[in-house]
């Protein structure tokens, strides 16, 4: 087992702070089945980090299940959010317009929706 005196365990702390406030550095994010099987707190992380990170003309593109205009694109996609509900009832498919405008207020506009396999959508998102 490896133990990390007080000395080095600071040094990683500042590290983080440092990554924290660093400059956009990235093309591109991919994220996929995030968002609907975690708080809502983590896609405002997802998309606020995501804004902090892209360069300018850099996109975020998200994979997964969305409720359309509040309705689920499929039956299976409505067990599945219930199922995901019964688990955590932070969790669920999210509304495609509530990513939208969180993306929004990170400064991310949706630039296209895809329909894919399975009744997933994969969204781009850039600044």
């Amino acid at each position: 087992m490896r133990h990390e005196s007080a000395g080095s365990a600071e040094k990683g702390c500042a590290s983080a702070r440092r990554a924290r406030r660093t400059s956009p550095s990235v093309d591109a994010i991919y994220n996929a089945n995030l968002i609907h099987i975690a708080p809502w707190e983590a896609a405002v992380g997802l998309l606020r980090g995501a804004a902090r990170q892209l360069l300018p003309h850099g996109v975020l593109v998200l994979y997964g299940p969305y409720r359309i205009a509040g309705q689920h694109t499929a039956p299976s996609n409505h067990s599945f959010d219930e199922d995901l509900k019964r688990r955590d009832p932070r969790f669920g498919v999210r509304d495609l317009e509530a990513v939208v405008s969180l993306a929004a207020q990170h400064g991310l506009e949706l630039r296209e929706r895809v329909e894919m396999p399975a009744n997933n959508q994969t969204l781009v998102l850039a600044r």
